[in-house]
């Protein structure tokens, strides 16, 4: 596959996870990708992407990060806005500084990302935008309520963004995961006071019966950011074996 061959994408969080496989399909699909995070270092790079530290809560960092993109590759045609933060619990749970803190990475994040990489973006003749939501966007889950709010935050922003930049040929699109089996579920089922049971109820909460693979999510993501869909804008899509949309009888 080499449809983004000659294109350069920018994948934040891309050090572990989601972000991970995101990098991986786009490398293996011709294109030169940065993977931007908070814990990555230049010298752990293994040559396939350009490892560039960066915080997306600050706007300096991002500014310096994007700019060491465009030095190193001379422009930046796809961003893929993964980098994000969990948080549980009900209305009660969170405090204000914890909701401002994850607000700023989650949804101020990504507008700090479009927002210094924008000026490239519109150079480019296959420029897109693609942001990670998540399945809580639009399906009301238990104990997720500062989550699910950065998150519907994201997927209303990136229509809004979409709208606004359109005709400068560049293309804002959302995925909405479900649970992906990342080493972040897996912290929190560590965590858990039966991991065994807590994994065996987040599988039957999904349809299909499994968690979501991050190779899954990032197929989803490529579509979206792809040149062959060039007419696809301001819209989402859903990567969760059935949870939001499908209402299944018992047996």
């Amino acid at each position: 596959m080499s449809e983004f061959e000659g294109l350069v994408a920018v994948v934040t969080g891309g050090a572990s996870g989601i972000g991970a496989a995101i990098a991986r399909r786009f490398h293996d699909s011709g294109a030169s990708v940065a993977v931007l995070d908070l814990s990555i270092d230049a010298d752990d790079a293994d040559g396939a992407y350009f490892a560039v530290p960066a915080d997306v809560a600050d706007d300096a960092s991002v500014q310096a990060a994007i700019a060491a993109v465009a030095e190193r590759f001379g422009r930046i045609d796809i961003i893929i806005n993964n980098a994000g933060v969990g948080a549980q619990g009900d209305v009660t749970a969170n405090d204000d500084d914890e909701w401002m803190r994850v607000w700023n990475i989650n949804v101020v994040g990504m507008a700090r990302v479009i927002r210094a990489a924008l000026p490239f973006l519109c150079e480019s003749s296959a420029a897109s935008v693609v942001n990670l939501s998540s399945v809580v966007a639009d399906a009301g889950l238990p104990q997720r309520v500062l989550y699910t709010a950065t998150k519907g935050a994201v997927l209303a922003m990136t229509r809004a963004i979409a709208a606004d930049h359109i005709r400068e040929g560049i293309r804002v699109n959302a995925v909405l995961p479900g649970t992906v089996d990342t080493p972040w579920i897996g912290r929190l089922l560590s965590n858990a006071p039966d991991p065994v049971a807590e994994r065996a109820a987040l599988q039957a909460r999904q349809p299909h019966g499994r968690l979501v693979k991050p190779e899954e999510v990032a197929g989803a993501v490529a579509f979206l950011a792809s040149p062959l869909s060039g007419s696809t804008t301001g819209t989402s899509i859903t990567v969760d074996g059935g949870l939001q949309a499908l209402r299944l009888r018992s047996q």
